[in-house]
């Protein structure tokens, strides 16, 4: 009998391994799961997520419930008769009655290493804190925050090329890649969860617009890393003479002994905390990402002894 397994999840994240098991594997996606369509882009035009839209176009059953706490949407879960739920970034906390109600349980795709960076925004935290290497966790899910037992791991390095949006990307594809390999052996009895590591546990709490504001006292290597772990969500910016200007890319040079926010040079060269940050590519609100050289022709950032940010 085809294995008939209901998905659970919302962004591009998500789709990959999606798709990855409508494609390329022999299981009956009997419904999926998603969160609502909400307000996006400059017109704020109510759009279904990723993973809705696929669904669709593929003849899948869709379902958007604000929650799964209601008796009645937990009824309506029970009905489906699924051997297997599988979660990837789906944006809502599965409770007990859902988590117990596949044959096989609630497997997720989690893009850490776990137990490392347990919660929201594992992709980016990693990156922001200078970790060399994280992956994709595939686990059986309890009501813990991401405490289930680990099922597959899989690994990748993190380079000083690697932002936000290059390692989303890889970590979907490795996911799903993990996910397609794994699941016969799990559905077979043949894989032993294992519990998760008492030690290396860390957090990585949800991203906050506020997060991207430049901080000079910080050290260079610092801001770098928040720059590239915030590529493209939520960015990196510093104001001034009240403009918000976005750093689309940028480098660093060894350390300075001026006040951190002196603007140390015409190439608008920063004093940090210690080193120096060196934005390349800038951006105003309303325009588009210029070359540093071509972004001061059109906005000046004039240099004195008394010139900072």
């Amino acid at each position: 009998m085809t294995p008939r397994i209901v998905f659970m999840g919302t962004p591009e994240f998500a789709l990959v391994s999606l798709k990855a098991l409508v494609e390329n594997s022999p299981y009956h996606i009997v419904c999926v799961y998603t969160q609502p369509p909400r307000p996006s882009g400059r017109g704020h035009h109510v759009t279904p997520s990723p993973v809705q839209a696929y669904a669709e176009s593929q003849g899948i059953e869709v379902r958007t419930p604000l929650s799964l706490k209601t008796q009645d949407e937990q009824e309506k879960f029970k009905v489906l008769n699924a051997d297997l739920a599988i979660v990837a970034a789906y944006g809502l906390i599965l409770p007990k009655p859902i988590l117990d109600t596949p044959r096989l349980g609630c497997l997720n795709v989690h893009a850490s290493l776990l137990p490392r960076w347990r919660g929201a925004a594992p992709i980016q935290r990693a990156i922001e804190t200078g970790d060399r290497k994280t992956g994709v966790t595939l686990m059986q899910m309890d009501i813990g925050l991401d405490t289930g037992a680990m099922i597959a791991t899989a690994e990748t390095p993190i380079t000083h090329e690697t932002t936000g949006k290059i390692l989303h990307d890889t970590l979907a594809v490795l996911g799903a890649d993990l996910l397609i390999k794994t699941l016969p052996a799990y559905m077979e009895g043949s894989i032993h969860p294992a519990p998760q590591p008492l030690e290396g546990l860390t957090y990585a709490h949800k991203l906050d617009k506020t997060e991207g504001l430049l901080d000079w006292t910080q050290e260079a290597e610092t801001l770098l890393r928040r720059l590239k772990a915030f590529t493209p969500f939520p960015g990196v910016w510093f104001f001034h003479q009240g403009m918000r200007i976005k750093v689309i890319e940028a480098i660093i040079l060894p350390g300075t002994a001026a006040t951190p926010g002196t603007i140390l040079n015409e190439h608008l060269h920063i004093a940090c905390g210690k080193g120096v940050f060196c934005p390349t590519v800038l951006q105003k609100e309303g325009g588009k990402p210029l070359a540093v050289e071509d972004f001061l022709r059109g906005f000046p950032i004039h240099v004195s002894p008394h010139a900072s940010l």
